[in-house]
């Protein structure tokens, strides 16, 4: 089939080249030249695993083009995806004057039976409204608007595409049903479900999808403080709830607060649309509040624990929200970062990936080419990303490069005995810790040395 998609971003790319790899032939367009000239090279302008060489092989094989160009695609299209920003509002709701104006440029455009498609989140009732300005434009009612929610995850982006747990299709006609079911054949043919249902429910799939395992987040983070103060693990009461079938394992891991593109705006804007059709969400305005709160709370503990005073140096591993992306939208480490600096707090910050887009929102930052080099003459390392590399970090080297003694793992990478045979106070979420060791605890633990010492004398009591 003919597929354009209208929008070259995150979610437009890797959508457009999923369905090149499933077999259709896929023009992607977008406002920006550069973007597309870059594209066009097979340069891309995004940290995606797996995305540049799928992009690359689409290109030589001739079903993926980019193109600048409305007249050079959407004429000849069986369905055109509109897959746009949709950023918050002041209120929370979401501004969609992109998805809007879109509609307008290509509604005179479209082939008489072509289904428009949309693939950006938005409030219910906007399918209804795009396919009012399109018969307005068109002065003719030949067109379908169909609702296709995307369900990726930054990091694993190309993994859902090509293999999605479920595949929704929302449709008031029969014949975008009908198209649409075509188009997503290669993959329903694999044994991938497909809900074929209204618009409208196919809209409040997607937040009511994204609001739910928010939730999950807040509440196991709600649940690792209360270990904190049971003296529990929540490493074992997380396994021993995600075992029961009707919970899981996935979204029950404790950390800094959720961020990135799409939770903190979609629970925003599934509030405001509960505010705005009476039916308030008062379970997501709880979490959005709290989920901001524990942000400030961790950066409080950063200094309280640490001992921090002005002046003071605090390392910081991981700027990217979460692992295997360079997205720092809503990251909690920018939250965490203002709160240090506002305490007067020097920060040295390193990431593997996003620490170009972190200098364009970041200010009075000290990026460090290694994690090794941030933790130089520190008083206190945060680790805030959950990357590999930080993983398998030689701990003996980083304890060995601070000044301080106290290791923040706010994803709780590390073993709390590991950390503390190196003379590091381990600082994690949800559960105790061993006090640091100044002596020999094992193969490749310290041996008491000038800089042990020094710990002993500087660790926080």
């Amino acid at each position: 089939m003919q597929i354009v998609m209208i929008g070259a971003g995150y979610v437009g790319l890797t959508t457009g080249t999923c369905l090149a790899e499933a077999g259709h032939n896929v023009s992607c367009y977008d406002i920006d030249r550069t973007r597309i000239a870059r594209l066009a090279r097979g340069e891309i302008p995004i940290y995606e695993p797996q995305l540049e060489a799928s992009v690359r092989q689409g290109i030589g094989n001739g079903r993926l083009r980019f193109t600048n160009q409305l007249d050079d695609c959407v004429g000849e299209a069986d369905a055109v995806f509109l897959a746009v920003g949709t950023p918050s509002r002041a209120n929370g709701d979401i501004d969609l004057s992109q998805v809007n104006t879109a509609a307008r440029q290509i509604a005179t455009r479209l082939r008489s039976g072509a289904v428009v498609v949309v693939k950006s989140t938005v409030v219910v009732g906007t399918c209804r409204r795009v396919q009012e300005i399109i018969a307005r434009q068109r002065q003719a009612s030949d067109i379908s608007v169909a609702s296709n929610p995307e369900f990726l995850r930054e990091g694993a982006a190309m993994h859902d595409c090509t293999n999605p747990d479920r595949i929704i299709v929302g449709a008031d006609e029969p014949r975008a049903d009908a198209i649409l079911k075509k188009l997503f054949a290669p993959f329903t043919q694999q044994g991938v479900p497909l809900i074929s249902t209204t618009t409208a429910n196919a809209e409040l799939i997607k937040y009511a999808a994204n609001a739910f395992l928010a939730l999950k987040v807040g509440f196991i983070n709600e649940v690792a403080d209360l270990c904190e103060s049971a003296g529990g693990d929540v490493a074992i009461v997380a396994k021993g709830m995600g075992l029961d079938r009707r919970i899981g394992t996935s979204f029950l891991a404790p950390g800094p607060g959720y961020g990135g593109s799409c939770f903190p705006k979609d629970t925003r804007a599934f509030a405001a649309t509960g505010r705005r059709l009476g039916a308030s969400q008062r379970l997501i305005e709880t979490l959005i509040e709290r989920n901001e709160q524990r942000k400030t709370k961790l950066a409080r503990r950063v200094i309280d624990e640490a001992g921090l005073v002005r002046g003071s140096t605090a390392a910081v591993l991981g700027l990217a929200f979460k692992a295997d992306t360079d997205d720092v939208r809503e990251s909690a480490a920018l939250r965490i970062i203002d709160a240090l600096q506002e305490a007067g707090i020097t920060v040295r910050a390193h990431d593997p990936q996003a620490m170009k887009n972190a200098r364009a929102v970041l200010s009075d930052v000290q990026f460090a080419e290694s994690p090794y080099e941030a933790a130089r003459g520190a008083d206190a390392v945060v680790v805030l990303t959950e990357w590999d590399a930080y993983r398998t970090l030689n701990l003996g080297r980083l304890a060995n490069a601070m000044r301080g003694a106290t290791l923040f793992d706010y994803r709780n990478l590390f073993a709390p005995g590991d950390v503390a045979r190196y003379g590091l106070r381990h600082v994690s979420l949800g559960r105790s810790a061993p006090a640091p060791s100044t002596s020999t605890a094992g193969a490749g633990a310290p041996t008491s040395s000038p800089w042990s010492r020094r710990v002993a004398a500087n660790r926080p009591v």
